[in-house]
């Protein structure tokens, strides 16, 4: 019997470059036919074949609510009956901005945008206008969208520019990129000895989420921290994931470390179209109208998005939210390993909030070269299992999962019991 699924797949292969509108979504690491999905509530979502799966990727991150919670629906169905785009402003920008403000300290100022990767572009455009610099420091293995600078890979060696790791980005747009490892204190020491001076923004993710989970050390980041204001270089934080998944603050409130710029994405917009950047009111002063730095959109604050991650917003504060949602995660990572324990199987797992990393390895990575070195093979041969048990993980091997508030003990225990069986299909 032919699955709807494939039926789907081919069909969309017609139309769409490698029949998906995001590269991950094709299988391709994994290998097998994408998933199309009809529907999701709670914790689950279904296929076109009917399968129910449970979610373990929440749209990258968005439905920290769960899927299609009743508050959330009903604040977008309102807001859409008011119009869906109006290209003027509207109160409901200036709560949310107010609310990033009040939640994130380190956010003076902020610019409400419609995805990460246009969040990120514009806070690197706006650190290199603030400081009249050109170069960039960013780490191998974090992602910050797919502007042209920021797709850039580790160069031949230490203190070298990095080269571009896309067709289309000119090698003169690199150029302006230093790619360093993640977690090394001493290659930032030296690359700020160096060049100091020329450095615009160091941007990180503090908690990585796109070469799986991995988390800064503190020494990484006070080093941060301390050279760039040592040196006048802008600190940017990227917590598209991590920001409002690992703690209501972000990851910077854990921390303790303060950027001077935050770019914001996911959980803000509820699972819709909205992201943001902010910071220092002296620095988000360069941007239009006010200043020299441009940076605009048409759909940026629209209403029905901002209603959802308004709603969203205000579920996330509710006194015990992120206690509940981060006991729930761990018990996920330590029933994962301990069904691996017993299979035989070299595996580990690490959570932080809402955010979690599964590793076939013996030791959680700490940085690039550790979480490449991890077994890909094991990793997709287990995806498949827990897939055909009903068990939907990132579709990756480098790529964080995500619990929601509706991940209750009943789902993640029938996600361990799944589990048990896949390790046990890929032991030996």
């Amino acid at each position: 019997m032919t699955s709807n699924n494939d039926t789907l797949f081919a069909r969309a292969q017609r139309s769409t470059p490698g029949g998906v509108n995001s590269p991950v979504r094709a299988f391709r690491s994994v290998g097998g036919t994408p998933r199309f999905i009809t529907r999701a509530e709670g914790p689950y979502f279904w296929d076109a074949d009917g399968k129910r799966y449970i979610d373990y990727i929440g749209s990258w991150g968005p439905a920290i609510v769960g899927h299609a919670h009743p508050e959330v629906i009903r604040a977008v169905q309102e807001a859409a009956a008011r119009g869906l785009s109006f290209g003027a402003p509207t109160e409901g920008e200036i709560e949310m901005a107010e609310a990033i403000c009040r939640l994130v300290p380190s956010v003076e100022q902020v610019r409400l945008v419609s995805s990460g990767t246009e969040a990120a572009m514009s806070a690197l455009r706006l650190a290199r206008g603030a400081t009249r610099r050109d170069k960039v420091i960013k780490f191998e293995g974090c992602y910050h969208g797919h502007a042209d600078s920021m797709l850039v890979k580790a160069g031949s060696g230490l203190l070298t520019f990095g080269n571009p790791t896309s067709a289309g980005v000119p090698e003169d747009f690199a150029k302006h990129t230093l790619v360093l490892d993640y977690n090394d204190p001493q290659q930032l020491e030296d690359v700020f000895a160096k060049m100091g001076d020329s450095i615009a923004c160091v941007i990180v993710e503090p908690v990585a989420g796109n070469m799986n989970l991995l988390r800064a050390t503190p020494e990484f980041l006070q080093a941060m921290r301390r050279l760039c204001s040592q040196h006048g270089a802008l600190l940017i934080f990227d917590e598209v994931m991590s920001g409002f998944r690992v703690a209501l603050g972000g990851a910077q409130s854990l921390y303790g470390i303060t950027p001077d710029l935050t770019v914001l994405g996911k959980v803000i917009g509820g699972g819709l179209p909205v992201a943001a950047f902010g910071g220092r009111a002296d620095i988000m002063k360069h941007l239009a109208p006010l200043g020299p730095v441009y940076q605009a959109g048409t759909l940026s604050g629209n209403p029905v998005a901002v209603a959802a991650g308004m709603t969203t917003l205000a579920l996330i504060q509710e006194p015990g939210f992120y206690d509940r949602l981060a006991a729930q995660t761990r018990k996920l990572a330590d029933g994962l390993t301990q069904q691996a324990k017993e299979a035989g199987v070299a595996f580990c797992a690490d959570s932080v909030g809402g955010m979690f990393g599964l590793y076939f390895a013996a030791e959680v990575p700490q940085d690039y070269a550790q979480m490449m070195a991890c077994d890909k093979a094991r990793f997709n041969a287990f995806f498949h299992a827990m897939l055909d048990a009903g068990v939907y993980l990132a579709p990756s091997a480098f790529e964080a999962g995500f619990v929601s508030a509706r991940h209750d003990d009943a789902v993640i225990a029938e996600t361990i019991r799944a589990a048990a069986g896949a390790f046990g299909k890929v032991a030996g």
